[in-house]
């Protein structure tokens, strides 16, 4: 088969996903900005509140205390949910850390999501939707084994949510804490989450 032949072979769907790929890698966002593809088009997301930040960087200190040596945190890191042609850039992944650095130096490719150990995701006023619907659906599918929910705007208050036992599309098991309380992440993390140093 031709390459030309093969291009024409390709479903509409898929030629639409690869063009946004294209676009997605070309795009040049403003510093603390981010861009996801979420059903067929690209979203440009603002830098978030400096709450959020703080979040990130104390789970990020306490992944480090217990992560095993080939795993590594990663912030801004883009992954593509394969089975729904989506890709997101969540607020923290774990993964591999080889991975990574055997990536070419010129591959702009997102990493796959199935590869991940935890994706973290911590809402925002405008996004926090998303976070407990679109995204745990997604990452259920990826799927991802552990998805962490921090979210500040919960109707009943500041929680963490976690995810776990991803099975056809859904989550099995889930636990929800309010702020304050200690989650527990099982292995390969071990690690029981002080959620009282979360800023409101």
């Amino acid at each position: 088969m031709t390459a030309a032949m093969a291009e024409n072979a390709q479903t509409p769907h898929r030629r639409v996903w690869d063009e946004l790929l294209k676009a997605w890698r070309e795009l040049d966002v403003p510093e603390g900005w981010h861009a996801e593809i979420d059903e067929g088009q690209i979203h440009v997301v603002p830098p978030p509140h400096a709450h959020h930040h703080h979040i990130a960087a104390k789970l990020h200190r306490a992944l480090y205390r217990s992560l095993p040596e080939d795993l590594e945190v990663y912030q801004t890191l883009g992954i593509h949910i394969a089975p729904l042609d989506k890709l997101y850039v969540p607020d923290l992944v774990v993964m591999p850390g080889e991975l990574i650095t055997s990536a070419d130096s010129d591959d702009t490719n997102p990493m796959d999501a199935a590869e991940a150990f935890l994706v973290v995701e911590i809402t925002s006023k405008s996004n926090a939707k998303d976070d407990r619907t679109k995204k745990l659906w997604a990452y259920a599918h990826a799927p991802v084994p552990t998805y962490l929910l921090i979210d500040r705007f919960d109707e009943r208050g500041p929680t963490s949510t976690l995810f776990t036992e991803p099975e056809n599309g859904a989550y099995k098991l889930t636990e929800r804490v309010p702020f304050g309380r200690e989650i527990h992440l099982p292995e390969p993390f071990g690690l029981s989450l002080d959620t009282s140093v979360f800023p409101v």
